[in-house]
């Protein structure tokens, strides 16, 4: 697996970040869905993670034909960086949320 960077402003949270992939250029925003607003923008791939109690939404930033499986590795990593053993990607809004 490989290695990517994670970018936090000082008043985000951890589960707020977004990673890097240095090699593709692909950006993966994460937000926690208890503690932000997520607004799914047009154009771009989302995944969803649900833990336990945790709940966050990923979407890509400047998607261009990625592969998939590349926005995969980079959310099971930052899920590993998180502690989040339990993860299981979803590739749909989990039915137990209500976006609005």
């Amino acid at each position: 697996m490989s290695n990517y960077l994670i970018s936090i402003t000082k008043n985000q949270d951890l589960k707020d970040g977004t990673i890097h992939d240095p090699k593709s250029k692909l950006k993966v925003k994460a937000f926690d869905l208890l503690q932000s607003r997520f607004k799914p923008r047009h154009g771009e791939v989302r995944f969803f993670v649900t833990a336990g109690e945790e709940t966050i939404a990923f979407e890509t930033e400047g998607y261009d034909k990625h592969r998939q499986l590349l926005i995969l590795q980079m959310i099971s990593w930052y899920c590993i960086y998180l502690g989040l053993f339990e993860a299981q990607i979803h590739s749909t809004w989990p039915r137990a949320f209500n976006l609005n």
